[in-house]
């Protein structure tokens, strides 16, 4: 099989160097800068082990494709559509994003599609260039199909396998979306560090919005893995370790307002329990207000951090006591 990574940033990045590292065929699709530099220089990929230079083919945008091609989608989950809108339906995509909403879309289109959990602490410190900090694996990886766990050509045990020949650990999984989920509320503090950066108050205000994501999960009667079966199954594996000469950032949201990209994918985060909660009519201030600051952040293109912890803390309070009336 060839593996195409359509958005080969930091997790996209990751998993086709290590794919590629592993003996496989690998095309990574991206954009601007980190593609001029993939194309003239290859790409660097550094771990707290070393770095290497991988001479991984890259294109900036769709090309011919085969019967044997596995597209990997690993953009954020506002650019799904968009991202996939060029390419034949009729080949399996592999969704290695945050959030629970991107399956679900790309089936009106795919007829094969699966789910991916990721974990992988990864980024971009300057084009052409991935920091990935997991140790003793770059990351683990959960792979099932969707909607039902029904995979008759084994398709989700090849890429596990194929993921686990070099530098990660793929996991062929029959509920994806149950470790999905899970993944899902540790990504609601994502738009919370992305505000206020990390200080104190932060652990609260995540900690407000999770127990407020697992009262809506549990209306709706929506599985998830316990964080006890995700550290049984994570150990670790995938221990964050710090690099020699990468300063650490923050997650995804919080680099994507370091960026100034003008998009961030609060929606599809705490968006997710603030759609939840209002189709069971439950309120949801947290994550509600959540949203609302971090695509306000992300459209004035304001910096990570800047936020201040009482003015966030007051917003949420407003919020609560305006729906409690």
């Amino acid at each position: 099989m060839r593996y195409i990574v359509i958005g080969a940033g930091a997790v996209g990045g990751t998993i086709g160097a290590r794919l590629f590292q592993g003996g496989h065929e690998v095309l990574l699709i991206t954009r601007g800068a980190h593609y001029e530099a993939l194309r003239r220089d290859g790409l660097r990929l550094i771990t707290p082990e070393g770095s290497e230079t991988l001479d991984i083919p890259s294109a900036d945008g769709p090309v011919p494709t085969r019967d044997d091609d596995v597209l990997i989608l690993a953009t954020k989950s506002q650019d799904t559509i968009a991202a996939l809108a060029p390419w034949p339906a009729d080949l399996p995509v592999v969704c290695a994003q945050n959030g629970v909403a991107n399956e679900r879309m790309v089936l009106r289109r795919f007829e094969r599609v699966y789910g991916m959990c990721v974990w992988l602490p990864a980024q971009i410190p300057q084009p052409g260039v991935i920091a990935a900090h997991g140790h003793p694996y770059s990351g683990m990886l959960h792979v099932g199909r969707y909607p039902q766990a029904v995979d008759d050509d084994g398709l989700a045990a090849k890429i596990a396998g194929d993921l686990s020949k070099h530098g990660l650990v793929g996991r062929a999984v029959p509920d994806v979306m149950r470790w999905k989920y899970a993944k899902l509320l540790s990504n609601l503090g994502n738009a919370a560090e992305a505000l206020l950066g990390h200080v104190p108050a932060l652990t609260e205000v995540v900690e407000r919005a999770r127990a407020e994501a697992r009262a809506v999960l549990a209306h709706a009667g929506i599985a998830y893995a316990t964080p006890q079966e995700e550290a049984e199954v994570r150990g670790h594996k995938v221990d964050a370790r710090p690099i020699e000469g990468v300063s650490r950032g923050g997650g995804s949201s919080w680099q994507s307002l370091a960026r100034a990209s003008g998009s961030i994918e609060a929606d599809y985060l705490n968006g997710e329990i603030v759609l939840l909660g209002r189709e069971h009519g439950l309120a949801t201030p947290v994550n509600e207000t959540l949203r609302r600051e971090a695509n306000r952040f992300a459209r004035e293109k304001q910096p990570p951090g800047s936020m201040p912890p009482e003015t966030l803390t007051a917003l949420i309070d407003a919020r609560s006591a305006a729906g409690s009336r």
